[in-house]
């Protein structure tokens, strides 16, 4: 396991702030970042957060799973590394590889 961590069913209004303090609970907190639409700014409802150490991420999860963070209650997963995510790219005869 790693110390970063997904994090789903964030309320759109939700902040990479709100998230580092819910977080803190649980151990050192090195990044946390809600994805955001590029064009509107708007939260796409997750995020990740890495904790400083994979025993903290371990703990984050298992306190911090289910809980509620600005009216919604949070799911936190171990993130996947980008390449193990499949892709949603066409290929050149126009079909979606997934």
């Amino acid at each position: 396991m790693s110390n970063k961590l997904f994090i789903g069913s964030l309320s759109y209004s939700a902040t990479d702030s709100q998230l580092e303090e819910h977080f803190s609970k649980s151990g050192k907190v090195l990044s946390a970042k809600v994805i955001t639409d590029r064009y509107s700014g708007q939260g796409k409802g997750f995020g990740f957060v890495e904790m400083s150490t994979e025993e903290e991420a371990k703990k984050a999860m298992k306190e911090l799973n289910g809980t509620t963070l600005d009216g919604r209650n949070i799911v936190v997963k171990e993130a996947k590394p980008q390449e193990e995510r499949g892709s949603r790219r066409n290929d050149s005869s126009g079909s979606i590889q997934w």
